[in-house]
């Protein structure tokens, strides 16, 4: 039976963007409640499947690296993905003439350690695709992600450097890792801590009310980055689902995403609509205390 995720990362095999797997991943701990030893052994075997991603599967280059979170009965399974030149499999790796630790970057021993199962498969077209599993007994009541209709899903091979999208399915996990990945990329844009608390704070609207609003079973979230800047996408969303997004209140602050953000746009999406968001942070010129204060120097 196939599997379907119900969190699908892509993004590129850069170095910076481990840290926005781990925190992916920090989320589906915390929301699936994983004792501290449980989340560790996720976030490492999975981390070490990635770093192989970024280290050797394109030769020195850059390429796609997508993580999926699959629920299943008593587990989640997490499938790391790669189009690149791919890496050993199990059998290769433990073969005759050399065991595992021969591969240098690979990680066999520690995935194999850490995870309660291990699978290797090769990707259509080139590459591999390591699949995890880690006992999870909360997992068999969580959602799926529904027939994939992202545009991520027609273009993985070109990912963008200053990318990163999102298909989450409605459930207690999306409003975690939606927070956790966001704030980590405002982070990385070099916002202000007050600002990176606003990205969060976003996120949490967003990914409470996404479920009425949305245009089938799952939501896109695609982040593209540049300094002090963070342009979102959400799709895809009903007729209508933009504005009620951008309509969305909490704690009887509305609305709070007009609030929140710099530019709102609702655009058309296929059949439905797009929202898509852009926030900036000005340290100098938006000051909460309404100071302005010289560039340094």
């Amino acid at each position: 039976m196939a599997e379907h995720p119900i969190v699908s990362l892509s993004l590129a095999n850069r170095p910076e963007n481990l840290l926005v797997v781990r925190q992916a991943l920090t989320g589906v701990a915390n929301g699936l409640a994983f004792d501290a030893l449980a989340a560790n052994d996720l976030n490492t075997a999975v981390s070490e499947a990635c770093n192989n991603v970024v280290m050797h599967a394109y030769e020195g280059a850059e390429g796609p690296l997508v993580v999926e979170v699959c629920a299943l009965a008593d587990a989640v399974a997490v499938i790391v993905r790669d189009h690149g030149c791919g890496m050993a499999t199990g059998a290769q790796a433990t073969g005759a003439g050399g065991d595992a630790e021969d591969h240098a970057g690979i990680g066999l021993p520690v995935i194999s350690a850490l995870a309660r199962r291990v699978d290797f498969s090769d990707v259509a077209g080139g590459g591999t695709a390591v699949r995890m599993e880690f006992a999870a007994p909360n997992a068999g009541s969580l959602g799926t992600l529904g027939e994939d209709r992202s545009e991520s899903s027609k273009r993985t091979a070109d990912a963008h450097a200053d990318s990163v999208e999102l298909r989450l399915a409605p459930s207690p996990l999306a409003r975690a890792v939606l927070a956790r990945v966001l704030g980590t990329l405002a982070a990385r844009v070099h916002f202000s801590t007050d600002r990176i608390s606003d990205v969060q704070m976003l996120a949490d609207v967003l990914a409470a009310n996404a479920a009425d609003s949305i245009d089938g079973s799952d939501l896109n979230v695609g982040v593209r980055l540049s300094p002090h800047a963070l342009a979102l996408r959400l799709w895809p969303l009903r007729s209508g689902g933009g504005e009620s997004l951008l309509n969305s209140d909490t704690d009887g602050f509305a609305p709070i995403i007009e609030r929140l953000t710099d530019e709102r746009r609702v655009a058309r999406a296929g059949a439905g609509e797009a929202l898509e968001l852009r926030l900036v942070d000005h340290p100098w010129d938006d000051n909460r205390w309404g100071l302005r204060l010289p560039p340094a120097g």
